[in-house]
């Protein structure tokens, strides 16, 4: 279920810059929303799973506070990265 190094690697690079720019905040959000979409993906099969649920509600809120730290420090590159993800239409 979690990701594998080489998943973030890759997912770092593509978004963050380079591969050990681990904490950009672009990379940041990029894996919160990898890991979301996982999460999201197992709660489809395991509707009940409520411990879960709780844990993607608070993946979600930590990646609004990044998004808005974004928004806030710099607009074109939140706008960018936005439309790279495909979320907040």
């Amino acid at each position: 279920m979690p990701l594998t190094k080489e998943k973030k690697s890759t997912v770092i690079a593509q978004y963050g810059g380079k591969e050990s720019n681990t904490g950009s905040i672009e990379g940041q959000i990029a894996l919160l929303t990898e890991r979301m979409s996982q999460i999201a993906s197992h709660l489809q099969t395991n509707k009940k799973d409520f411990s879960t649920h709780r844990g993607l509600m608070t993946l979600v809120g930590k990646r609004k506070r990044l998004l808005n730290y974004l928004q806030n420090h710099d607009l074109t590159g939140y706008r960018q990265l936005i439309e790279k993800l495909g979320i907040r239409k």
